[in-house]
């Protein structure tokens, strides 16, 4: 993948990536600690706390971890880290917090691979086998992730990780995996709502003072009441606090999850202070609180202040730090606060959101400030923001969630340069060539006087490469050179450049663009785009004939590719190949050319799944293997797909002959003797294009036969014996 701007830094929410800080009257549940320590001591690969909102979940595994001397990986999900490439960030994240894995290695394989589960987990799982002491690994509301490929990743992690890594999932309801087999394995402990109910005792605990004018009889039949639901007791708890008369309080409370709203309306809202009402109904809008931000969205001053007083004495607001900067409200409160608000006052709710998207964008956090911007209505504002983020999430191969924000965006996206940049980007990384192209068209059309359409030429030439149209690319190319705008616009462009003259077989052009591309790219730090430069060096050195330096340049391809975490990725497999090609360990160079073979099959670029399959029938070849004939087949119909294939083509050519016993040298192929005619010569230039023999003939206003006529000459003269051997051929002798 190349993307289209400089590699920024895209921070991960430290409040993501820790426990919520224990609540300040904290009930010991010692019947719980005592299964989640035996499932310690026995080892098993997964907890599962599946249980109803305001059951007391977190809190528990809060608290229970506390008392633990283990290393712990916690990660809070959210909805939009249902991407698989945003999830897998942050649990790497919180698992190189906890322990010393290589997380700066598992980040680009994350990136490389937009999350790919089998990709992510066999490397985290090989970092794993390294941790030798015991390592817990908590997500905090799994419910959340609704993408089967997590789900997938998360099965198979459970499933690889090693003995002395326990997972626990916090969730409202059983994630999809086959908790069966975990069973029947004895794989699994299970704490579930009726486990998590509180009994009296603890329900005493919870309560706090306000409970200790109830008798037992009364305590019990509270506990009965909410059936010992967490986050009803905490409810009752607030009342408690004021009534006069607590026994008639506890006859007349009904604290199930279905009469909460009522409850929260007449009985708590109702009663607080005014201003203090206010507050918690326009915070509620928030996701995480802390001090400045509360006081932006509701226009008054000592936020820090109402939150730190506020969660001292209602347990729904939880502490997301130890220093008491960050906070949530209980999920639950949270809608209920928002459903409220939507009711009390509409019309200031876009208002609020308004507020919120301006102190997150003054603090670049454009994520948060689009979504603000999205609720209050302003898609236009959230449109500009994307200009920001997106080549972010590119950069980060979350493409689903820039997707699913630029979806969000409706009609405007198409009215919108960036957007409309964006959305080529993302189906060109999905494979959706003619989609991507759509929307390049659609970018010209609503580009501003003075937009810098360079900006657009690498998303261009990648379409191109992947299409295996390198004459559209090579034209693309030569403009860029003669502009002299590679200094000016990120290494992307470089890349696409140099891979570019690499695949017409312009070998000197190639390198030196491709060594400034290798060299702007480690500067920018931009992984990716680093280890292209060098897959293209190889691809350039094989042509050419050098099997020295085609076997160096590969090496050195496939090394950093490994020291980035980028052994995995598609677009290292050219790499492996030629390395494979050119090696001289036989048992080495299969290893290599199936691996090329796997990788090039997951990435959708027909040039390059073109050539791995050519370079890597030619090692089999060498090999003697049987399964060449195979991927020569294979290569064949691949070709079929490419209006233009450059070198790849020629170099199937010359493989098939190899298999049929002819020999041919690995260089570009010379040219007879024989010269073109001058309408020969005409002819010839348009053959790159996209166009029949019949269209060539009314361009050059002559018969289609006298065009027939003229390619059979040039492919004679040429020594081929089609239209796109022909092509590569007159490059090679520079006649294009």
């Amino acid at each position: 993948m190349v993307t289209m701007t400089e590699r920024p830094q895209m921070g991960l929410a430290a409040t993501k990536l820790r426990p919520p800080a224990p609540p300040r009257r904290l009930v010991r549940r010692s019947r719980l600690d005592g299964m989640l320590d035996a499932a310690m001591d026995s080892r098993v690969r997964v907890v599962l706390v599946s249980a109803p909102a305001g059951s007391g979940k977190s809190t528990l595994l809060a608290s229970w971890l506390a008392g633990r001397t283990e290393a712990v990986a916690w990660l809070q999900t959210e909805e939009s880290d249902s991407d698989p490439a945003r999830f897998w960030s942050y649990l790497v994240a919180s698992i190189g917090q906890a322990h010393p894995i290589s997380a700066a290695v598992l980040k680009p394989v994350v990136v490389g691979s937009k999350g790919d589960d089998l990709v992510v987990v066999s490397a985290l799982v090989n970092e794993l086998a390294a941790v030798t002491e015991a390592l817990l690994v908590v997500i905090d509301d799994y419910h959340l992730i609704d993408n089967a490929s997590v789900h997938r990743g998360m099965e198979r992690l459970i499933d690889l990780c090693p003995h002395q890594v326990t997972i626990v999932v916090s969730t409202r309801f059983d994630p999809p995996f086959r908790l069966g087999r975990l069973r029947v394995r004895d794989q699994i402990t299970e704490i579930r709502g009726a486990d998590l109910r509180f009994d009296a005792g603890e329900a005493a605990g919870l309560l706090g003072p306000a409970g200790q004018a109830l008798d037992p009889a009364h305590l019990n039949q509270l506990c009965d009441r909410t059936e010992g639901w967490a986050a009803g007791l905490v409810l009752a708890e607030l009342t408690l606090k004021r009534v006069s008369s607590p026994r008639a309080f506890v006859e007349a409370f009904r604290g199930d999850d279905r009469l909460v709203v009522e409850y929260l309306r007449d009985e708590l809202l109702a009663v607080v202070d005014p201003k203090h009402r206010q507050r918690l109904l326009q915070t509620s809008i928030l996701e995480q609180l802390t001090g400045p931000v509360v006081d932006a969205v509701t226009g008054e001053s000592g936020g820090a202040r109402w939150l730190s007083d506020t969660a001292a004495i209602n347990q729904l607001l939880i502490r997301l730090d130890r220093t008491g900067s960050w906070f949530r409200y209980h999920h639950l409160f949270r809608d209920l606060l928002r459903m409220e608000a939507e009711q009390t006052f509409p019309q200031q709710m876009p208002d609020l959101h308004a507020r919120a998207a301006a102190w997150f964008e003054a603090q670049g956090d454009h994520g948060q400030a689009i979504v603000h911007r999205l609720a209050c209505g302003d898609v236009r504002a959230a449109a500009d923001l994307l200009r920001f983020l997106g080549p972010r999430l590119l950069m980060e191969g979350q493409v689903e969630t820039l997707r699913g924000l630029l979806d969000r965006l409706g009609d405007v996206a198409r009215t919108v340069t960036w957007c409309a940049l964006l959305y080529g980007w993302c189906d060109y990384l999905d494979g959706h060539y003619s989609r991507a192209e759509r929307w390049l068209d659609t970018m010209v059309q609503v580009a501003p006087e003075g937009f810098d359409h360079t900006l657009a030429t690498s998303l261009r030439m990648n379409i191109s490469l992947a299409r295996g149209d390198v004459a559209s690319a090579l034209e693309a190319a030569r403009r860029v050179t003669a502009a002299d705008d590679l200094r000016s616009h990120p290494c992307d462009l470089a890349v696409a450049t140099g891979a570019a003259y690499a695949w017409a077989g312009m070998a000197e052009e190639a390198r030196g663009v491709l060594r400034y591309a290798e060299d702007r790219a480690a500067t920018e730090n931009f992984s990716t785009a680093h280890v292209l430069a060098l897959v293209y060096q190889a691809i350039v050195e094989l042509d050419s004939g050098s099997a020295t330096g085609a076997q160096a340049a590969a090496s050195t391809a496939v090394q950093t590719a490994q020291q980035l975490g980028l052994a995995a990725y598609p677009g290292v497999a050219p790499a492996f190949a030629i390395r494979a090609r050119t090696g001289a360990d036989p048992a080495r160079a299969r290893t290599d050319a199936h691996h090329a073979v796997e990788l090039a099959r997951r990435s959708p670029t027909d040039l390059a799944l073109l050539h791995v399959l050519t370079t890597c029938a030619d090692t089999m070849l060498g090999l003697g293997d049987s399964g060449a004939g195979a991927l020569l087949a294979q290569a064949r119909a691949v070709l079929a797909r490419c209006p233009d294939p450059g070198i790849a083509g020629r170099y199937l050519a010359r493989t098939e002959s190899r298999q049929g016993g002819v020999d041919a040298n690995g260089g570009p192929a010379s040219v007879a003797d024989e010269h073109l005619t001058g309408r020969e010569l005409t002819v010839l230039r348009y053959l790159p294009a996209r166009m029949s023999q019949r269209e060539i003939a009314a361009e050059l206003f002559v018969s289609l036969n006298t065009i027939k006529t003229h390619c059979r000459g040039i492919y004679r003269k040429l020594g081929v014996a089609d239209r796109k051997a022909a092509v590569q051929a007159a490059r090679d002798a520079h006649l294009l």
